[in-house]
């Protein structure tokens, strides 16, 4: 991305150029033109969001294959006044490059981030069986690095990555799962929330009020009561106890739908810490289906019931 003058905003994203990062923010329109900021961690990039120096950041949240991104989770949890504005998908696939001239026969030792080794593991192990493996901080950073240093042979690169460095590639397509996605959200502390398009998630973390049985379960009741979907629910650790995890959780709809801002009431009262992280669109557009005794006019019409009761009305 080309410089900019000072008063462009700034976008922060796990780099260098060519990152599955990289490639999330280009899916952001507000960011073309923009400056963006290569930073080397999750912690780097949100730190320039609450300082100022840049207006958003991309972070990996969640993999189709691994799961959710822990680093990116307890950041969220532990960082105030951060919104999630946006969700990006980000097909993720793999090629084996080297230094010019190099064959997959003169492999002993392959550089890769830990999660792209973990991802590409069953390629390695049948084409390099006695290979060795050096970590790198990241994809790109892996093959970049061969330019840099003879320690490795090989390394594991995104797609595309000879249109940046001169390297040659010697397999294509060695992810293990060919289906693999990673799921990318851009991160600000914009309270503003962007409008409803039936097609929106809400991202929510959430503590337990104490150990006592039964009580995870009462925390889901208030979604299922309401007719929420929950597309993600994952455990991570608080941190001052053993036995002590607090619940990082999408719903599917938007905080102006009536029910999931009265499950989200609900929730609060239930709970001593909840941390509302963002309504957003979701990256697939997929509309979300909402029985019909669960739509927003139910709700109003319940309260308008209530409200009624309440001013002396007569029972309806």
């Amino acid at each position: 991305m080309s410089a900019a003058p000072d008063s462009t905003p700034a976008y922060s994203y796990l780099g260098p150029v060519g990152t599955f990062t990289w490639e999330a923010m280009r899916q952001v329109p507000d960011a073309e033109g923009a400056v963006w900021r290569s930073v080397a961690n999750v912690g780097e990039a949100l730190d320039d969001v609450m300082t100022g120096r840049s207006v958003a950041a991309m972070i990996a949240i969640e993999n189709s294959v691994e799961g959710g991104v822990s680093a990116t989770q307890d950041a969220l949890a532990t960082i105030p006044g951060l919104r999630i504005i946006g969700e990006f998908l980000v097909p993720v696939n793999f090629v084996l490059v080297a230094r010019p001239g190099t064959r997959i026969e003169d492999v002993r030792v392959v550089s890769a981030h830990p999660v792209a080794y973990a991802q590409c593991r069953r390629f390695l192990e049948s084409a390099i069986p006695s290979h060795g493996h050096i970590p790198a901080a990241s994809n790109v950073a892996a093959a970049a690095g061969l330019l840099e240093s003879t320690l490795a042979e090989a390394a594991v690169a995104p797609p595309g990555i000879t249109d940046h460095h001169e390297l040659e590639v010697l397999a294509e397509g060695i992810g293990d799962n060919p289906n693999a996605v990673t799921r990318f959200v851009l991160v600000s502390r914009t309270l503003g929330l962007p409008e409803r398009t039936g097609a929106d998630k809400t991202s929510v973390i959430v503590e337990l009020p104490d150990n006592a049985p039964g009580r995870l379960l009462e925390m889901l009741e208030q979604f299922a009561t309401r007719g929420v979907n929950m597309s993600l629910i994952e455990s991570r650790p608080i941190g001052d106890a053993l036995g002590r995890y607090r619940f990082v959780i999408d719903l599917d709809g938007h905080v102006r739908d009536e029910r999931v801002a009265d499950a989200l009431l609900g929730l609060k009262r239930f709970s001593p810490n909840v941390m509302f992280l963002g309504s957003y669109p979701r990256a697939d557009q997929q509309q979300i289906e909402v029985v019909s005794q669960y739509g927003d006019d139910v709700f109003t019409d319940a309260r308008a019931w209530l409200r009624g009761i309440l001013d002396g009305g007569a029972p309806a």
